[in-house]
């Protein structure tokens, strides 16, 4: 019995965006960056039990009893009232689920599915958990077969990933920025640490793709694009997403911003393949 525990966000079944085919994607709560653009904010922090939502909730569906908010999933109309209120940028409708909760839906998914992705928040956060969750992937015989992928950010130190690599099949990673200010600015950290990651992955044959995000008048990648591309160029024959941004569904500042468009993601790829980068992913539509 695996009893290694995880909170969690949220459980997508079959899911084709998260990786190559019909996955499982499991995305866990808690991230540590603080993206302006995230579209899922909510799994950025923890609840810490404050009350605000339970008060709010138009359906009754959150009652808060000796000082602990409780979610009452049969009363719940899933209306996100609860999320927008949450001064963490939590949600109290995140579970506690162990390695062997999560087999369990696995199994269920594993005939339609071929592989799984834990994606966040921010994944790695809970590495122990990710670490034990594959290693029993791997050594199931009715499961083995499903590859595990992980979903990041690239914050996690070489350590971690050293003690990822061996249950690991691949990880998708960001870099949303290329200067450290403008990561800053974007993300509330430098890029230093994201960027050894992607290098270290790429030399260990982990990175399964690297994601650009193209924000109009945001990102700095088409002002970088010399270094940039030379970055990119030093990891090999790694695919390169294009992700194009768009404001519907995000908070703050960032409901302002413009949506990425293809004359705004189209040149950065004409930039990059005119220096020698072929292995482009573009977005496959524009909201």
């Amino acid at each position: 019995m695996s009893s290694r525990c995880a909170l969690v966000s949220k459980i997508i079944p079959f899911s084709c965006v998260d990786g190559p085919g019909s996955r499982l994607t499991l995305f866990l709560q808690g991230c540590n960056l603080r993206c302006k653009n995230c579209h899922n904010p909510w799994t950025m922090g923890r609840c810490n039990d404050c009350g605000v939502c339970a008060v709010h909730c138009p359906h009754d569906a959150l009652a808060f009893r000796d000082g602990r908010v409780f979610w009452q999933e049969a009363d719940c109309q899933l209306c996100d009232t609860c999320l927008k209120m949450c001064p963490q940028q939590a949600t109290p409708m995140a579970q506690t689920l162990s390695v062997d909760d999560v087999l369990k839906q696995i199994s269920r998914a594993a005939p339609f599915i071929e592989g799984i992705t834990v994606s966040g928040g921010e994944a790695t956060t809970q590495l122990p958990f990710i670490c034990e969750l594959f290693t029993t992937l791997k050594t199931t015989p009715a499961l083995r077969h499903l590859s595990c992928l992980v979903d990041s950010n690239g914050e996690l130190g070489i350590q971690g990933w050293e003690k990822l690599k061996p249950v690991c099949d691949g990880v998708m990673v960001d870099l949303k920025a290329w200067h450290e200010r403008t990561h800053l600015t974007l993300t509330g950290r430098g890029n230093g640490r994201i960027k050894h990651s992607i290098r270290w992955l790429a030399e260990h044959n982990l990175l399964a793709e690297l994601r650009l995000l193209v924000i109009p008048e945001q990102t700095d990648y088409l002002q970088a694009i010399e270094p940039l591309s030379e970055f990119i160029r030093a990891l090999g024959d790694v695919p390169l997403r294009l992700n194009a941004f768009q404001r519907h569904g995000v908070y703050g500042e960032a409901k302002e911003w413009r949506s990425a468009r293809p004359e705004d993601v189209e040149p950065l790829a004409a930039a990059l393949q005119n220096r020698g980068i072929t292995n482009i992913i573009l977005p496959a539509l524009y909201l």
